[in-house]
């Protein structure tokens, strides 16, 4: 059980990774005032927040990248969840 948490979670870890990477894409294309991927994984909610109103505006629709951002943190907060719970509570 907990090698398939540590598993799930790891995966939200690499969901959550590529779709930065994505986003920050998405704004360097439409903002050239957008820094470096360091810099915006540091204040990534911001970031987040401008990809969503950037594609809103746009489309009317919110872009599928910030869903699936949603969802990778959902992931793994769940997966650390239940393996704090499994371990240290239950145990």
């Amino acid at each position: 059980m907990n090698l398939l948490l540590i598993l799930i979670g790891a995966t939200g870890v690499a969901m959550y990774l590529i779709f930065t990477i994505l986003i920050h894409e998405f704004l360097k294309k439409k903002n050239d005032k957008t820094p470096g991927y360091l810099f915006v994984n540091l204040f990534i909610f911001r970031y987040v927040g401008k990809y969503k109103k950037m594609t809103k505006n746009a489309t009317r629709r919110t872009g599928p990248l910030f869903y699936m951002f949603i969802i990778s943190i959902s992931i793994t907060l769940l997966a650390a969840l239940l393996l704090f719970v499994i371990n240290f509570i239950i145990m």
